[in-house]
């Protein structure tokens, strides 16, 4: 679908629209950066906690993933 970034684990797909991918790697861009931040912005561990489902030592694993998907919608939606 022309505008749209598609999604899905390979077996089906969902699409969204490229403004919706654009804001999404924006905000996950934004949270990447408070995950990394020093400081008072800086997302505390039982924030992240929460954010894991409850299991506070996934920091590292959720700030690569963040990264990594701010990272692929980028250039999904620059294309």
């Amino acid at each position: 679908m022309p505008g749209s970034t598609t999604l899905g684990p390979g077996h089906g797909a969902d699409a969204i629209e490229h403004p919706d991918a654009q804001r999404l790697a924006s905000v996950m861009k934004e949270l990447h950066r408070l995950l990394t931040a020093a400081g008072p912005d800086r997302i505390t561990d039982p924030q992240v906690a929460e954010l894991c489902g409850g299991e506070a030592h996934r920091r590292e694993e959720f700030t690569d993933w963040v990264d990594r998907v701010a990272h692929q919608l980028e250039k999904a939606v620059s294309r």
